[in-house]
Formats: C-alpha cells, sequence, structure tokens
C-alpha cells in the first residue's frame, strides 16, 4: 500500500493512507473517501488485504473479523457496494477501484452461497474497477521472493511507466 501511495502522489494524487483497519476504522475510511468525491474528481482507491464474496457480492475483511461461518461475512466485512454506491452518488468524473484482495472463501466447501476469489462487479458510470485476478479466480500472493504479491508487483511497475492511459495501466 506504502508503494502504491508513493506512486499515485509522484502520479498527482492527494493520497491518504490506512493500513491495518479495524470494521469501524474500514467503514470511517471509505465514508471519508467518498465524502470528498465530486463531480470534478478523479479518484483512486487501492485495497490490499482480504476479500470474499458471497453470493454474488464482494466483502472486504477487515483485521479485526473473527468469521466463524459463512452467515457472519455481511455483519464481519465491509459490502464494496457501500463504495461503489458513494462514487455513483458523487459523479465523480473517473473512479478508479483497484482489488488486491482476491481470495478463497474458507467457507465455499460447507455452504452454497460462496465462490472462490470476488465475484465480478458492474462499476458506476465512470469507473473502472482492476481485481488482482479474473472474477472467481484466487489471486496468487508473494512468491518467488517478491516484495508484495504479483499483482501489485506488475501495476507498481506499469504506473512507473510514461504517458500509459489508465486503461494500458490496468491490462499490464
Amino acid at each position: 500500500a506504502r508503494l502504491v501511495a508513493q506512486s499515485l502522489r509522484q502520479s498527482g494524487f492527494a493520497v491518504r493512507v490506512h493500513e491495518n483497519l479495524d470494521r469501524r476504522a474500514l467503514v470511517e475510511a471509505l465514508r471519508d473517501f467518498g465524502n470528498r468525491l465530486g463531480e470534478n474528481t478523479i479518484a483512486a482507491l487501492y485495497y490490499a488485504g482480504h476479500g470474499l464474496q458471497l453470493r454474488d457480492r464482494n466483502f472486504l475483511i477487515p483485521v479485526d473479523a473473527e468469521i466463524r461461518s459463512e452467515d457472519e461475512i455481511p455483519i464481519a466485512g465491509v459490502d464494496v457496494g457501500f463504495l461503489l454506491g458513494r462514487m455513483a452518488t458523487a459523479k465523480s468524473r473517473i473512479n478508479i477501484v483497484i482489488l488486491d484482495a482476491c481470495r478463497n472463501n474458507p467457507f465455499v466447501r460447507s455452504t452454497r452461497g460462496g465462490s472462490s476469489g470476488l465475484a465480478q462487479m458492474d462499476a458506476p458510470v465512470g469507473s473502472l474497477i482492476s481485481f488482482a485476478t479474473a472474477p472467481g479466480s484466487v489471486a496468487i500472493d508473494n512468491q518467488r521472493g517478491l516484495r508484495n504479491g504479483l499483482f501489485t508487483t506488475h501495476l507498481l511497475e506499469a504506473i512507473r511507466r510514461p504517458a500509459l492511459k489508465v486503461e494500458e495501466v490496468l491490462k499490464q
């Protein structure tokens, strides 16, 4: 998160970094982010952490989550739809959401509602959502001595390339 923040600052973004948030702090950080959006805003949100899907909804999982069964996911996690709703209401010029959070739902084998990775989402008008892997798949975590996960390693390389459009950065 720190390296992505540094790269975004170098690209001209005003950046706020939050790390290891409990549920209350995560909701407050997303609320604050949404409140700062306006019609002339170009917004970027990068989330690295645990995330999972349940019944085609994606949840960010805070550090204090104690999920013992699948039905606790909606109360312990934070629905990504909350963030997308704030973006849609603000009518920002451009919204970029980068989720390096595609992980396994540990309850997938015991119930029918869960699935691997994150679910595909419909982005508000003017928004791009980027996942660390394809919807329904699990991202590759740290390997080969990388400081970050594979996705973020390549994201940082692409952000640093001059003159790339945002779509090209995310495709890289």
